[in-house]
């Protein structure tokens, strides 16, 4: 079937041949001629992965990740299918037209290319796929209800994944799915992301989000936490008044960007001082203004922060406002804002390889926006599968695209 371009303008500078992270030596990945950068975007509500092309920003199709969910339903007991629905229940507070299905919450792309993590959300598991041959290789059952962000290691050889009622962060062999060890983490741990060098671990937690905003103080314990990717052990924490949500940190781990709950707009913080330099109040859209807090989607006013490359700028997603603004990190001005239809949603947002652009995920939209951080313009809009959230960019093998079904998403 064609493909859906809304907008196409130049492709993309030439691609960097570095995936998302950095491979170990037993993965390789495929030489240029045989490989393509790629952006991979999860589709929440599909169960799928969307494939576009980094240079030109065609969608090159799609990859099921619950190919086992009619077989794995079956199987059931009556306790899963009341977490199932619990779970369900909670996330179609986001988007009450759209539901609360979510098969995928957050996945991983191994530095070779061949291999997809994949944290199914309302399954409250993890899963792993070949994606030349679609095989899945292994699922591991997570603690509690509802299995969150991930993330992949720089040498590919652990998948950490927030488990939400658990309270904690559970460390998985990426060879096997087999437990490598758990960390205590604040209540509802959300994101994680590795230090470059693969040392550490950073967990946030968002809190009880199912709680109103009056009764914030008893949404738990709301922090960041700084873990040895080795021992698992905390070695720091950092408490905040309200949910931490997406957030950034420049390269020598001093500096954090932050969105919290119910704030529309993020924070600067000094991770050496524990410190907050500056809360930046981005503006709100005609009907954001209206909105009561405890109709925010999971109390995010925005959701969704990037650096560009350079980390001169930040790209800010304001969910509720159905905006994305290019902020320069010096001043903390805005320098240019990119627009969406109402009720698009905006959800998540990823620097390309190159670092020049920003990628945001409209969930309601069924859309990804490509921005570009020196014009501050958007360049394109590729659709997608339903309710994409998470994005990441990889170089994938091209046998990886020519299996991938021709749907979006």
């Amino acid at each position: 079937m064609p493909r859906k371009r809304l907008i196409t303008t130049a492709s993309l500078s030439a691609f960097l041949a570095a995936a998302f992270v950095a491979g170990p030596t037993a993965q390789t990945p495929a030489s240029a001629a045989d490989s393509r950068g790629v952006l991979v975007v999860g589709n929440a509500v599909a169960g799928t992965l969307s494939f576009i092309d980094a240079a030109t920003y065609a969608n090159l199709g799609s990859f099921s990740v619950i190919p086992d969910l009619a077989s794995l339903q079956a199987s059931w007991t009556p306790a899963q299918w009341i977490d199932y629905g619990i779970a369900t229940a909670d996330e179609a507070s986001v988007d009450p037209a759209v539901g609360g299905t979510r098969y995928v919450d957050d996945f991983a792309i191994s530095p070779d290319g061949t291999t997809v993590y994949v944290s199914r959300g309302n399954l409250d598991d993890l899963a792993a796929f070949n994606l030349v041959t679609h095989q899945e290789l292994w699922t591991a059952q997570i603690d509690g209800i509802h299995s969150d962000h991930l993330a992949l290691s720089p040498d590919g050889t652990k998948v950490v994944v927030s488990a939400t009622t658990a309270a904690d962060a559970e460390v998985f062999n990426a060879s096997d799915g087999s437990l490598i060890g758990k960390f205590s983490t604040g209540t509802y741990p959300h994101q994680n992301l590795f230090t470059a060098d693969g040392r550490y671990i950073y967990n946030e937690s968002i809190g009880v989000t199912a709680l109103p905003y009056a009764l914030n103080a008893l949404k738990g314990n709301l922090q960041l936490e700084k873990v040895d990717a080795s021992t698992l052990q905390v070695v720091k924490v950092w408490k905040f008044p309200y949910g931490l949500r997406p957030f950034a940190i420049d390269p020598d781990g001093t500096t954090m960007f932050a969105d919290m709950s119910y704030l529309n707009g993020f924070i600067k913080y000094d991770l050496n001082t524990s410190t907050t330099l500056a809360t930046v109040q981005q503006p709100y859209s005609t009907t954001a203004a209206s909105e009561s807090y405890d109709n925010y989607p999971q109390n995010s006013a925005h959701h969704g922060l990037a650096l560009s490359g350079d980390d001169t700028k930040l790209c800010d997603v304001g969910t509720i406002d159905d905006y994305a603004k290019i902020v320069n990190t010096g001043s903390l001005s805005t320098t240019a804002t990119v627009t969406y239809p109402a009720g698009s949603i905006p959800y998540w947002a990823l620097t390309s390889t190159d670092g020049d652009y920003c990628y945001v995920s409209l969930s309601a939209g069924n859309a990804v926006s490509v921005i570009d951080y020196a014009t501050g313009t958007e360049v394109a809009r590729v659709t997608v599968g339903e309710f994409p959230q998470r994005e990441r960019t990889a170089v994938v093998p091209n046998t990886v695209i020519a299996g991938l079904s021709s749907s979006d998403g």
